[in-house]
């Protein structure tokens, strides 16, 4: 197998390759810059190099010193009276770095749970409707002119059609908003956090075990955290302007 350049092989040839950009001198001149860029990336190299064995060094010494550091730290979140609720899952277990839990009961987690499954539900929509439109499919009349990702907001606004789209989307979140939730005056209780059916749409999910249920529900929970970065991503790029869809596609330009 051929053998791959390292790092600092690729370093040195991209540094190497600026450096000998054509000069508009000629003759001892340009030689001299020449050299004298090529000093400068000489010492360049070794300062990088010796910074990277420091980098090494201090890794290598944090893989050992913080052991115990970390074992009380994964203990103390362990000890959480919600390490074994769903969503607490490999890689990372119970993962709360921001201590949204610490001293929580059981009322506030199942709040935050709803939230997570909300915005979790909310985003793979999102990415799927991202995709989708970013790959030129279009509901039935809509103006080809109107470009995809954030960009098709400031053109609906730009137009009477346009905003009345808006306006439909407005209500359409708004009855979303008031179907998915729990129903207590349907005279069915919700089965668990985030259970919106209401009695009125199963998909055969009461035939379902309870292992199956399990894994179902952790397989949205996880992904929903997926979608949320996935979209949060998308839009990331899209106000840099850089794309990271196939072909170069960049939504909203």
């Amino acid at each position: 197998m051929k053998p791959r350049p390292t790092p600092s092989v690729l370093c040195f040839g991209s540094l190497l390759s600026l450096s000998c950009l054509p000069l508009p001198l000629e003759g001892g001149v340009a030689r001299n810059r020449v050299i004298f860029r090529l000093t400068d990336i000489s010492n360049s190299i070794r300062t990088m190099m010796k910074t990277a064995c420091l980098l090494a060094l201090a890794g290598s010494a944090a893989a050992f010193a913080p052991a115990q550091q970390g074992a009380v730290s994964n203990t103390a979140l362990s000890a959480s009276p919600f390490a074994n609720e769903l969503g607490a899952q490999a890689p990372l277990g119970f993962f709360d770095p921001l201590g949204m839990l610490k001293d929580a009961d059981q009322q506030k987690f199942d709040t935050i749970r709803e939230m997570e499954l909300k915005h979790g539900r909310v985003a793979m929509l999102a990415v799927v409707g991202y995709l989708t439109t970013a790959s030129g499919y279009r509901f039935p009349y809509m103006p080809e002119d109107v470009p995809a990702g954030f960009g098709a907001l400031h053109a609906l606004a730009s137009t009477q059609d346009g905003k009345s789209v808006l306006v439909q989307m407005a209500v359409f979140f708004v009855l979303a908003e008031i179907v998915n939730r729990e129903a207590p005056w349907s005279g069915v209780e919700a089965e668990f956090v985030g259970d919106y059916r209401n009695g009125a749409i199963d998909y055969g999910w009461d035939k379902f075990s309870d292992e199956k249920k399990l894994r179902t529900r952790a397989v949205e929970l996880n992904n929903g955290r997926a979608a949320m970065m996935g979209i949060w991503g998308l839009v990331t790029h899209e106000v840099m302007g850089v794309s990271i869809l196939p072909g170069g596609v960049l939504p909203g330009h």
